[in-house]
C-alpha cells in the first residue's frame, strides 16, 4: 500500500480536502463553498457549525475517491487565520457566529488602543500592528456583547482550534504557533501566551488553547471516518503555503492570491522588524527546530475577492476565468483605476477607515475597462507590499505564486511587469493544502525531510517582465496618486 496524507484546507470562501500520495500527487479531492453573511456594513461572519460540516463532507467525499492501493496514514489541517470562534465546552456549541478576519467591527476599539499609546508595545511582543484584522479585539467584542459569554465553561479558538475540538470530540483544545501568533495575544520571541497582552485586551487565560509547533502529533482521532489516524500538522494558511512552495531558506518568498493577497518572506531565525508597514510573524516549526523561524508578511485584504465582486455584486462577468481574456483584449483601462479597499487598506498602509472607489469614469468607459482595472489593482496592491518588503529585507529575484487567481494569465503577466522580476507559477496552484500535506507527511514518516520534496514541485510557467522601467514608473505613479485619494 502506498502511504498518503489527507490534507484539510478550511478557507474563507470554501473548504477543500485533498489526498496526496507519497509521490506528491493529488489522488483525490473535494471542495465545498462557505456562506458568509454581513449583518452590518463592514461586518463579516460565518456559521462555525457550517464550517465543520463542510470539513466532514469534503473528508468523506475525498476518501470515497481514493484509488485502491493508497492508504491514508496522517492528517494535516490548515485554515483561514484570525477568524474567531467562542464555544461552550460542555455542549460544543458556538455562542455566536464566527467573526471572519475581514470583519471591521472593532475599528473603534483599535483606535482606543492606539490612543492609549499601546501600539509599540503590542508590535514589540507580537510583530503585529493594531488593526481589526487580528483576533484579540474580535474576541474582546464577543466577550463584551454576547450574553452567553458570561458563562464559565467557554473556549476560544481560531478555526484550527475549533476544528481540532470537533474532530477530537471535544478532547483536544490546541493550536499551533503560526495561528497563535496572529491573535495578538502571543509573544513571538518567547513563543507563549503573554500575560501583559491578555491584561491589555482583558482576555481570561482559561479561554485559550495549548500551543504546539506546526509539526506535532496533535491528536489521534477516535471516531468517524478518520478513526485511528493521527493529526500530525496544523498551520495557518499563509505559513502552510510558504512551506508548500518550499520557501525554506531566508530570502525566498511566495505570494498567495486567494480571497486576499498574502506575500510572505522567509527570514530564517532572524526576526526582522519592518520599518515599512509589514508584519513580523512565525513560520512553520518542526519538532527539531532549536529556534523560532520567522517571516515578514504583507497582507492585502482584497485580491481574488475583487473578481468575485465583479461577478456577484456588479454582475458584469459570469465566471472568474473570463476576466483574463477580456483584459488581454482590452488595450488599456481607459483611464479607470479601481481601488478595492472594501475592508479598508491592509499592508503597507493599514488604514481601516478607507473604502473602495472607482476613479476616471467617462462616457467612454465600458465594463471591459472596469474588469481590466480590477485585475491591475490586484497586481498593484502586491507591488506595494513587495516594495515595502525589499526595503526591509533581501528578496530573491523570483516570486513564487499560488492561489486560485494565479490561473489568470493577464494578472500574472501584469504582476511581473509591475515588479520587474520573474513570476514562478507551479503546476498545482493550491500550495496551502500542499504545504500542510508536506508538513503532516514529514511528521507522519511519509517523507524524511523537506529536501526530499523538491522533486515534487513542478513549474507550470514563468512570467517575465515585458515593459521598461519608464512604463513601470508611470503605472506605479498613477496607482499611488489614486490610493492617496481614499486614505482617511
Amino acid at each position: 500500500m502506498t502511504p498518503a496524507v489527507l490534507a484539510i484546507d478550511q478557507g474563507t470562501t470554501s473548504t477543500r480536502t485533498v489526498v496526496i500520495d507519497q509521490r506528491g500527487q493529488v489522488v483525490a479531492s473535494s471542495q465545498r463553498p462557505i456562506q458568509l453573511t454581513s449583518p452590518q456594513p463592514a461586518w463579516l461572519e460565518c456559521d462555525a457549525q457550517q464550517l465543520y460540516a463542510t470539513v466532514q463532507q469534503t473528508i468523506e467525499e475525498a476518501l470515497a475517491k481514493v484509488p485502491k492501493g493508497i492508504r491514508v496514514s496522517a492528517v494535516g489541517l490548515t485554515n483561514q487565520r484570525e477568524t474567531v470562534v467562542v464555544w461552550d465546552r460542555k455542549t460544543s456549541e458556538p455562542i455566536y457566529p464566527a467573526i471572519v478576519w475581514q470583519c471591521r467591527r472593532t475599528t473603534d476599539k483599535c483606535a482606543e488602543l492606539k490612543k492609549a499609546a499601546l501600539e509599540q508595545l503590542i508590535r514589540d511582543k507580537t510583530g503585529l500592528c493594531i488593526d481589526p484584522y487580528f483576533s484579540a479585539t474580535k474576541l474582546r467584542w464577543l466577550l463584551d456583547n454576547v450574553p452567553q459569554a458570561r458563562l464559565a465553561e467557554l473556549a476560544f479558538g481560531t478555526i484550527d482550534s475549533w476544528l481540532l475540538w470537533k474532530l477530537s470530540d471535544g478532547l483536544v483544545h490546541a493550536t499551533d504557533q503560526t495561528n497563535a501568533c496572529r491573535t495578538q495575544l502571543f509573544n513571538i520571541d518567547r513563543c507563549c501566551w503573554d500575560d501583559q497582552l491578555l491584561d491589555i485586551f482583558q482576555i481570561p487565560r482559561h479561554l485559550l488553547a495549548e500551543v504546539y509547533p506546526s509539526g506535532h502529533l496533535f491528536t489521534t482521532l477516535s471516531s468517524g471516518v478518520l478513526r485511528g489516524l493521527p493529526v500530525t500538522a496544523v498551520a495557518g494558511d499563509q505559513q502552510a503555503a510558504l512551506f508548500g512552495q518550499l520557501c525554506l531558506e531566508a530570502g525566498q518568498a511566495k505570494n498567495t492570491y486567494g480571497t486576499g493577497g498574502f506575500l510572505v518572506l522567509n527570514t530564517g531565525t532572524r526576526r526582522i522588524t519592518s520599518q515599512h508597514g509589514l508584519l513580523t510573524t512565525l513560520a512553520c516549526q518542526l519538532p527539531n527546530d532549536d529556534k523560532p523561524r520567522y517571516a515578514l508578511e504583507g497582507s492585502v485584504f482584497i485580491a481574488g475577492a475583487a473578481i468575485q465582486w465583479l461577478r456577484d455584486n456588479l454582475q458584469i462577468i459570469t465566471d472568474a476565468a473570463e476576466t483574463s481574456t477580456i483584459a488581454q483584449k482590452t488595450a488599456d483601462c481607459g483611464g479607470v483605476v479601481v481601488v478595492p479597499a472594501f475592508s479598508g487598506l491592509g499592508a503597507p498602509y493599514w488604514n481601516a477607515e478607507a473604502r473602495g472607489a472607482i476613479f476616471g469614469l467617462t462616457r467612454s468607459t465600458t465594463r471591459n475597462h472596469v474588469i481590466r482595472a480590477t485585475l491591475e489593482a490586484i497586481a498593484q496592491q502586491t507591488a506595494d507590499v513587495v516594495e515595502a518588503m525589499t526595503a526591509d529585507a533581501e528578496l530573491t529575484d523570483r516570486l513564487r505564486v499560488d492561489g486560485g487567481a494565479v490561473a489568470n494569465d493577464f494578472l500574472m503577466q501584469h504582476q511581473a511587469d509591475l515588479l520587474g522580476i520573474t513570476i514562478e507559477r507551479p503546476s498545482y496552484h493550491e500550495s496551502t493544502v500542499i504545504g500542510i500535506a508536506y508538513l503532516a507527511g514529514i511528521i507522519g514518516g511519509i517523507w524524511s525531510n523537506p529536501s526530499e520534496l523538491a522533486n515534487h514541485r513542478l513549474i507550470d510557467r514563468l512570467f517575465v517582465p515585458q515593459i521598461d522601467d519608464q512604463q513601470r514608473r508611470e503605472h506605479r505613479q498613477i496607482w499611488h496618486e489614486t490610493v492617496n485619494r481614499i486614505r482617511l
